[in-house]
């Protein structure tokens, strides 16, 4: 495959001929690829000369790699564009990509029981986070009895982001995502489990790549049909990153991007009478008197997340500068000069 297809450019090429002359590598000897699909303990790459598998957890999907294709492994990935991330599940202090190098993330989100204001909020701050650029799609129209309702909603959360209403099983998908996608670029695909992104791939791929299944009846949350991330090239010359459903996304993200994601709230604080308004309830506070109640409290509670991960991030940080200094001061007291 031509690394073009892939998204491959000149800035690409200026970057990989700098990552050479960093690690002094000879052309020759090595393959620029880029990651295309992530599985436990490998990696699938797509390189000029064809694909190549790769052992290890080094790189993430859309990842632009210098490949050994001889041994074969990663020499090195070179710097991301872009980056869609959040917090590890668990109690891990640790950032997980899911992809890499995305130019386009379609916030997918069915106008069904799958519709969630404050979920849609969250999304927007991790591809504030990103570099990519948001693009809302509400699917499932069919299925929704007054979506100029929903919709009205969602642009109050969405505020400047371009909104797509659509149903992936009667609507030309293709068509309706062109006037916000480029040729080579790479899109991801996020949303929760029924939102409909294996229906909506689907169509883009004119055939049935993905398994689909319906929402549960009792709660209408979908099942995670999507268990690999991958990326695929499309018809329309597109690169579409089919990620799994997402349930649950813990922000690895700082307050700037909470500021863009709730921008209204950030340009109304330069009203407020203290400098320090926190926006629970001091007098003279001009977000509280503008901004409704729901939309409030979650930026509370996103701030409130990004705070403790802050501050459990700068105890990490703390905790390893203390242990590099532990073994400075270790080797220096076994260094022959300070021993005699």
């Amino acid at each position: 495959m031509h690394l073009e297809k892939l998204g491959w450019s000149s800035y690409w090429e200026r970057i990989l001929h700098e990552t050479h002359q960093t690690i002094t590598l000879s052309r020759e000897s090595t393959s620029a690829g880029r990651v295309v699909a992530a599985h436990r303990g490998w990696l699938d790459t797509e390189t000029e000369a064809g694909p190549v598998r790769v052992p290890g957890v080094t790189a993430a999907v859309g990842d632009w790699v210098l490949i050994d294709p001889t041994a074969p492994r990663i020499l090195a990935v070179l710097p991301r564009r872009s980056h869609i991330s959040r917090k590890s599940a668990g109690g891990r202090t640790e950032e997980q990509v899911l992809a890499a190098n995305v130019d386009v993330a379609i916030l997918v989100m069915g106008l069904d029981g799958d519709f969630n204001l404050r979920r849609l909020e969250r999304f927007l701050v991790v591809v504030e986070e990103s570099g990519a650029r948001p693009l809302v799609v509400l699917n499932k129209v069919d299925l929704c009895g007054d979506s100029e309702s929903q919709l009205h909603l969602v642009r109050t959360v969405a505020r400047a982001v371009p909104v797509v209403v659509m149903s992936a099983l009667r609507d030309d998908v293709a068509e309706l995502l062109s006037q916000h996608l480029c040729a080579a670029e790479s899109a991801a695909l996020l949303g929760s489990s029924g939102a409909g992104k294996s229906t909506m791939l689907n169509a883009l791929l004119g055939e049935d790549r993905q398994p689909t299944q319906a929402v549960r009846e009792h709660d209408q949350r979908g099942r995670h049909t999507t268990t690999t991330r991958q990326l695929i090239a499309s018809p329309q010359g597109w690169l579409i990153f089919d990620l799994p459903g997402l349930r649950e996304v813990q922000l690895w993200a700082g307050r700037e991007s909470l500021d863009a994601a709730f921008d209204e709230i950030a340009e109304l604080a330069k009203s407020c009478r203290f400098r320090d308004c926190r926006h629970q309830g001091e007098p003279g506070c001009a977000v509280t008197d503008s901004v409704a109640t729901e939309r409030l409290d979650s930026y509370h509670r996103l701030e409130r997340e990004i705070e403790s991960l802050d501050r459990r991030r700068d105890g990490l940080a703390e905790q390893e500068e203390k242990r590099r200094w532990k073994q400075i001061h270790k080797e220096l007291r076994h260094h022959p000069k300070f021993n005699r």
